[in-house]
């Protein structure tokens, strides 16, 4: 019987904002994701600048996790949980960025919730960025721009790490930041969750955005340095959202486009592993009249800090060309793959992307990885017995799986972990939905923000379970 490696850590992702609520409790202040309103697939949601009357913002509520944080990890815990991967909200600790002192009953909080996961052996994973920034760190120093916002978070780290040393072992730095790249076209909501700033709202896009993912970029690795020194056991990685890319025919300038679109996002990942910012990146910039300000200082964080692990984000793949018909354009831009089936929302399912972009990164960069999201969303059905019947995400994930153990047995990938995204249902982060439902758990949660919160376990759960049980032996019955 084919099992994953001893020690695998299986679990899920979750992010305050859309999971958390209590939105202005307990000292915390507005972020940025508090002021985004419901949307849904066909409706974008809409970054506002301030607070604005008879409007739904879900991430005020989300799903109540700060109140219940203990009945969903025994949840975890029931179905055998090794991990959890979880944000702390900045603004929850430095409501407006630059305090003088940390919020007291933040950190409290935070703790209170590792505590709760170590009681029931499960190992924290903590994200220090998930989209939460203090809406005043947009206003006061322009978000990203600033080096004064790099040296905020890097207090902020420093501040958690602190506080949490001994706790949690396994930290991430930012998730998702490769949106950030300025010579890609990149919608208004993905510049916004890393910024604050619709792409709209940017004066000379190319410039600011170039100057912002460096900017994080090199947060990131001075966020790896403190968490270090603070402890050098401690195993700091950054998560990165990838998408396989395919090209549409054997054409050559095909081939090009899908190895140019594959690499797009690689840029900061060379930057966080191979010891300096790339150069062809510099020249790149350059090229199109971008020019970053990296000081003898910068060059010294790179080459003197590494990642330890890379977190991949996989939820779907791409086919392109050299020439794209609009007509044939799939949910993200590239072209439909005849070959695959979509999801609700329109996402191309395929489990053999998953094993590409591992054995990849694996080959690029001989480190270890773990995939800190891949799920599913889907219209789930609450029957009146209280169960629901989700055999579609059992089918997902399974094959999702398979793929994995194939890239570990096969193609011989250091992979130590798998948290599905997300393993409660939350509040979407691309539609601000709760139809749009991942978990293994059931929330009594609608669009409207009307609904008991009562958790109920889907079939998904049980077989999950089983899944831990085994170390994924059942997935070869």
């Amino acid at each position: 019987m084919k099992v994953f490696p001893d020690n695998f850590l299986w679990g899920g992702s979750i992010a305050m904002h859309q999971c958390e609520g209590a939105y202005l409790e307990d000292g915390k202040g507005l972020g940025i994701m508090d002021l985004v309103t419901k949307g849904s697939v066909n409706t974008p949601r809409m970054m506002h600048q301030t607070l604005q009357a008879d409007t739904i913002y879900p991430s005020h509520e989300a799903i109540d996790f700060y109140h219940t944080y203990k009945e969903d990890i025994a949840l975890f815990a029931k179905m055998g949980f090794k991990a959890l991967r979880i944000s702390i909200d900045w603004s929850r600790i430095y409501p407006n960025g630059d305090d003088k002192e940390p919020n007291k009953l933040g950190l409290v909080h935070y703790e209170k919730v590792i505590d709760t996961l170590l009681e029931y052996g499960i190992e924290p994973i903590v994200t220090l960025f998930h989209f939460e920034m203090p809406v005043a760190v947009v206003k006061n120093y322009h978000s990203w721009i600033s080096r004064e916002t790099v040296d905020m978070f890097v207090r902020f780290v420093e501040t958690v790490g602190l506080h949490l040393k001994n706790k949690v072992k396994y930290w991430v730095t930012f998730n998702e930041m490769n949106h950030m790249d300025p010579m890609s076209e990149l919608s208004d909501f993905f510049t916004y969750m890393n910024t604050g700033y619709t792409f709209k709202q940017l004066e000379d896009p190319k410039n600011e955005l170039a100057i912002m993912g460096y900017h994080m970029t090199l947060a990131s690795m001075k966020a790896v340095e403190v968490l270090h020194h603070i402890d050098e056991q401690n195993q700091v990685g950054c998560v990165f959202g990838l998408t396989a890319f395919y090209p549409k025919t054997c054409n050559p300038k095909d081939n090009l486009e899908a190895q140019k679109m594959q690499y797009r996002d690689y840029y900061q990942i060379d930057a966080m592993c191979n010891g300096a910012f790339p150069t062809y990146k510099i020249k790149e910039y350059k090229a199109n009249g971008i020019q970053l300000e990296i000081t003898d200082e910068d060059h010294k964080v790179f080459a003197n800090n590494r990642l330890d692990f890379i977190g991949l984000n996989y939820y779907a793949s791409e086919v392109v060309a050299s020439s794209i018909d609009e007509n044939e354009a799939s949910f993200f831009g590239g072209l439909k793959n005849p070959y695959l089936k979509e999801s609700d929302w329109g996402w191309q399912i395929d489990p053999d992307g998953l094993r590409f972009l591992l054995d990849n990164l694996s080959r690029r960069y001989e480190l270890p990885i773990i995939i800190t999201e891949n799920g599913i969303g889907a219209v789930d059905v609450l029957e009146n017995d209280g169960s629901i019947h989700d055999p579609y995400r059992i089918a997902y994930l399974e094959a999702h799986l398979k793929a994995i153990q194939e890239a570990i047995e096969e193609d011989y990938v250091d992979c130590f972990g798998y948290l599905m995204w997300g393993p409660i249902d939350l509040v979407s982060a691309t539609t601000g939905e709760m139809k749009k439902r991942y978990g293994f758990i059931y929330v009594d949660k609608n669009d409207d923000g009307t609904g008991t919160g009562k958790r109920y376990e889907k079939d998904s759960f049980a077989w999950y379970q089983k899944v831990i049980e085994s170390n994924g032996g059942i997935l070869n019955d």
